[in-house]
């Protein structure tokens, strides 16, 4: 009796740890299988379509599952990010991060540079930047990192005359000292500029913008060539920043497969180029 008592408490003792290990073996593939998900942050606009196209059959194998989260409006990407419900965003440049991040004290990193919309000069009422006359009204962004970009354009075209001394991130109204001509501000919402273009004389607006709008880059009278801090960006979360994932999504930037969608792909007609690409 003893025997076979101690036979099936061995049996049942064999059973348990069996299940453990199924157990802890379901679990560590769900928790693998969770770690190879990936979400991706983006406000309307062309980068979503860079990651469609290039990057995502890059990361798809090496066994990644991409989602997609499309914001309205520019605050929400960076939020998102920090809190953890995206692992991933893209729709900013340098200047607006760095602002944003000491502005709402926010832990995030930007960790490669991405083919970048310039922001240009449109107009529906003048073919020619020389139109330019006194009382004339010209759009701008309304975020100060944006305000510096569309100041320094203005200064570059000659329209205003800045200070030697301004810093070229905070650069405001402030900091011009004279004008062309006598023309008006206008300062609206990036995402809505594209709207108040027929309503102005001028608009400088992002190229991401222009694009979801259904307009095209080519259209402008005058496109940027973007200095580092208005070169968009892929961001993460400071600490993971060093994961295989951040890794693999630099990789994909840098394959020569996207490099080649960039440069035969209508739709990025006009990007300017991140300085790994071949020349």
């Amino acid at each position: 009796m003893k025997k076979w008592l101690w036979m099936i408490s061995m049996l049942l003792l064999v059973f348990t740890v069996s299940g453990c290990g199924t157990n802890q073996t379901s679990t560590s593939s769900a928790h693998e299988e969770k770690s190879k998900t990936l979400v991706f942050g983006f406000t309307p606009g062309p980068y979503i379509d860079q990651v469609k196209k290039g990057i995502e059959p890059h990361l798809k194998k090496k066994g990644y599952t991409i989602r997609y989260v499309e914001f309205n409006d520019i605050i929400q990407p960076n939020f998102a990010l920090a809190e953890g419900s995206i692992d991933v965003n893209i729709f900013q440049h340098t200047a607006y991060l760095e602002n944003f991040k000491k502005e709402n004290k926010l832990d995030l990193t930007e960790v490669i540079k991405v083919p970048t919309a310039p922001m240009g000069v449109y107009s529906d009422k003048h073919d020619s930047l020389d139109d330019l006359k006194a009382g004339d009204k010209i759009a701008i962004p309304n975020d100060p990192p944006n305000i510096a970009r569309a100041l320094r354009i203005l200064e570059h075209l000659g329209w205003v005359q800045l200070k030697p001394d301004y810093k070229p991130i905070s650069v405001s109204e402030r900091d011009i000292i004279s004008r062309k001509v006598n023309f008006t501000f206008v300062e609206v919402e990036q995402a809505q500029l594209p709207r108040t273009i027929p309503d102005v004389d001028y608009a400088l607006v992002n190229g991401n913008f222009i694009l979801s709008s259904g307009r095209k880059l080519s259209s402008s009278l005058y496109l940027e060539n973007p200095p580092f801090e208005y070169q968009n960006l892929v961001a993460v979360r400071t600490k993971d920043k060093d994961k295989p994932f951040v890794k693999d999504i630099m990789e994909a930037y840098k394959s020569p497969e996207f490099q080649k969608i960039i440069e035969t792909d209508p739709s990025f007609e006009g990007f300017h180029r991140p300085n790994y690409f071949q020349q």
